[in-house]
């Protein structure tokens, strides 16, 4: 039993964790969020190349006929990724890593997802997407006694594109810039663009890498509330999106839909950039449980 004590001393079972999260697995992939399909409509009523706007027309009646079937939208399903923010009250947080991979076991043969979790030394395929750190789970503390899941479905051709560079200090933001407009423009159209580019400063190695690909996980179109960063963010889109490499690659006006920069603060000898590519299927989907069991999805309309 995992619990959650609020008003009333109500439950959320660990059966409830399972079933929100076999949801949300299911909306990711056959159904975009609609700020996704907003940028990609914008991207196609502003593209001017025709093979480019072709391609977006493709892309968004794939993401009309995955909705419309329940299919998934992309044969890869990706390697599974969860962020839990858990409410500092909640008893039982041991149990929910259970209800999480359950779920996964689930949707990978009701969904179906893909089964892409495989030893990386014996070369074995789970089957299950089941595995060692997979799915993996990021963890946040939180005040309160709420439960809020995210899932992040994250491709591999767009994986295999991102970069971790180890400036140094002296090349600063212009060394930034510079590297995260080359790992666009070297990927070119691998990750089946138009992308959505996650960029992480400063920390280590792991905690640059991290910041980036939870960047992925923000609404496409806000701004960031740091002004400075905001600018930023501007500006690396514009150089990116004068590339002309377009949609898959083909030219056009739109290679990336957003880019969105995080950061922590550095050690003096040491200036980490990292670049995490999303494809133009930015998969994520998530749900607040409350303490009453009342769920609340905040990225999908669920009837």
């Amino acid at each position: 039993m995992f619990s959650v004590h609020g008003a009333g001393n109500l439950l959320v079972t660990g059966e409830l964790v399972e079933t929100v999260a076999f949801k949300l697995l299911q909306l990711a992939v056959t159904e975009l969020p609609q700020d996704v399909k907003d940028a990609l409509h914008k991207a196609y009523r502003q593209e001017t190349n025709q093979v480019g706007k072709a391609q977006l027309k493709a892309i968004l009646d794939n993401i009309e006929l995955a909705e419309k079937t329940c299919s998934p939208m992309c044969q890869d399903t990706g390697i599974i990724i969860f962020y839990v923010k858990a409410g500092s009250q909640i008893q039982g947080l041991d149990q929910i890593e259970s209800a999480l991979r359950n779920a996964v076991e689930k949707a990978t043969c009701e969904v179906p997802l893909r089964p892409n979790a495989v030893d990386p030394f014996t070369q074995q395929n789970s089957g299950n997407n089941l595995g060692r750190h997979v799915p993996y789970i990021h963890w946040e503390i939180v005040p309160g006694n709420s439960l809020e899941i995210t899932v992040l479905p994250k491709g591999g051709g767009s994986e295999n594109v991102s970069a971790l560079a180890m400036l140094t200090p002296g090349q600063g933001v212009s060394g930034l810039k510079r590297f995260v407009l080359d790992t666009i423009i070297a990927a070119g159209a691998k990750p089946c663009p138009p992308t959505v580019i996650g960029v992480g400063v400063g920390g280590g190695a792991d905690i640059a890498m991290n910041l980036a690909k939870a960047n992925l996980l923000k609404p496409l179109g806000e701004p960031n509330p740091d002004p400075e960063l905001a600018k930023l963010e501007q500006e690396l889109l514009q150089a990116a999106n004068s590339s002309g490499i377009g949609p898959m690659g083909l030219g056009g006006k739109t290679t990336v839909l957003d880019i969105k920069v995080d950061y922590a603060h550095r050690h003096p000898a040491s200036y980490p950039v990292a670049v995490v590519v999303q494809c133009w299927a930015a998969r994520r989907a998530s749900a607040k449980i409350y303490s009453d069991g009342k769920v609340e999805y905040l990225t999908h309309k669920v009837v």
